[in-house]
């Protein structure tokens, strides 16, 4: 049994515990004041409404990752550690618990690790980039004689969810729903939603849980060159070191990670230069300096605001004792922007020589496994949409930020260009 974590007094008025609330409108929209104030002022805090810790500066987060004897990735994806227990009756009926690669720790990561090794080498990233340019200029050629568009359900969501759809080798047509059971368990994850909205999302969720165990069943008796493939367990005469569990957690984990951080990525990456002009007109006249780009976008809007780790004994974070069975929200959003580390941090500046260890992939053994699909589906993006798409500016109506606490992300940038 885990321990409770100790009663933490409520924290003085006016202090960031009690002025941190990545739910508010104004937090979701710019929540880079209220990081920087906390970097100065108060670099770990405690957050009554989330119960957690937030830790700020990037030396600190790099520090908690790296220790992963204290700092457990169990439940690293949720808000709250536990569900509501109406939430709970229905995950009964799937998997409630098991390993994934993000939320695990070693030696199961290990092994898990070890599958996912096969998925995305340099060799078959690679071999990936024709197909990725094709459905780009696919995607673009729809939409180019209008003058207009919605940028994130017109390309920034589907370029990379057809992607992993077909790298998993599930049909494109299933991407809408795959995309509505996926969106059920980010609500889950927020655990903020009034209890009749939990369950639904519950029911969502166990539904995609059963998708892909059907997914992976009928690899077994008809093996193909797909990632799921790669997930079919030994136990039912696969080659993956995984429980059937494992693998459907991780099949929902690769879709997650195949399309979610790379459509936020490719949204605040032209949002960015939609801000900045003039960088739009120097990657259109040096392509070359697109990869340098990418990675000042990924630094200066981090597609994942942060991740949790749960505390297993007693410990101090920049002098802060927090106490075991606690957890910590690193916010990684935060450290990219630390001007301990990276100088006017809070400067877009595509010329930067450091921006490259930036935490927006992660650090040490939960670095990204797919970052370098990432990368390249974005670069191939930008290189087209620059290209493609004169006087490239903001559309009539106002974008819409997502409001889930775990991503930074667009539900929709409208954009406009001369047609």
């Amino acid at each position: 049994m885990k321990a409770a974590p100790e009663q933490i007094p409520p924290p003085p008025r006016g202090s960031l515990g009690e002025l941190f609330n990545p739910f508010l409108p104004e937090q979701i929209e710019d929540p880079y004041p209220i990081y920087a104030r906390a970097r100065r002022e108060e670099p770990v805090f405690y957050s009554p409404p989330l119960d957690v810790w937030i830790v700020t500066r990037y030396a600190d987060i790099v520090a908690v990752l790296r220790d992963t004897d204290r700092f457990s990735s169990f439940n690293s994806l949720y808000v709250r550690a536990e569900p509501i227990p109406e939430v709970r009756a229905v995950l009964r009926e799937g998997y409630e618990e098991f390993t994934s690669l993000v939320q695990s720790d070693p030696p199961d990561h290990t092994r898990v690790r070890a599958v996912f090794g096969k998925a995305f080498t340099p060799l078959r990233v690679a071999a990936l980039e024709g197909h990725i340019r094709e459905l780009t200029r696919e995607l673009i050629d729809a939409f180019i004689r209008d003058g207009h568009a919605e940028l994130v359900s017109q390309i920034a969501l589907p370029l990379p969810g057809y992607v992993i759809c077909d790298l998993l080798g599930v049909p494109r047509s299933e991407m809408k729903q795959l995309r509505a059971w996926h969106e059920d368990k980010q609500a889950l994850m927020a655990g903020s939603a009034p209890p009749e909205a939990q369950v639904a999302s519950a029911r969502g969720y166990v539904a995609m849980q059963r998708y892909f165990q059907a997914q992976i069943e009928a690899r077994r008796a008809k093996p193909r060159e797909d990632l799921l493939s790669l997930l079919v367990p030994e136990e039912i005469g696969g080659s993956a070191a995984l429980s059937m569990q494992e693998a459907v957690c991780n099949a929902m984990d690769l879709l997650a990670a195949g399309h979610e951080t790379s459509t936020a990525l490719l949204a605040s990456g032209i949002d960015l230069l939609l801000a900045h002009p003039e960088v739009a007109d120097a990657l259109r006249g040096d392509p070359s300096l697109i990869p340098g780009a990418i990675d000042e976008m990924l630094r200066c809007e981090s597609p994942v605001r942060g991740f949790f780790r749960a505390v297993t004994e007693d410990a101090e974070v920049a002098g802060v004792r927090i106490p075991k069975g606690a957890r910590v929200y690193l916010l990684y959003a935060s450290g990219n922007r630390d001007e301990a580390e990276f100088a006017d941090g809070e400067r877009f500046d595509i010329h930067r020589r450091d921006t490259g260890k930036h935490l927006a992939f992660g650090k040490g053994i939960h670095f990204c496994v797919g970052s370098l699909l990432a990368r390249t589906e974005a670069k191939i993006a930008l290189e087209e949409l620059l290209e493609r798409l004169p006087g490239l500016r903001r559309g009539k109506d106002p974008a819409r930020r997502s409001p889930f606490i775990l991503m930074r992300a667009f539900d929709s940038l409208p954009i406009a260009w001369d047609a």
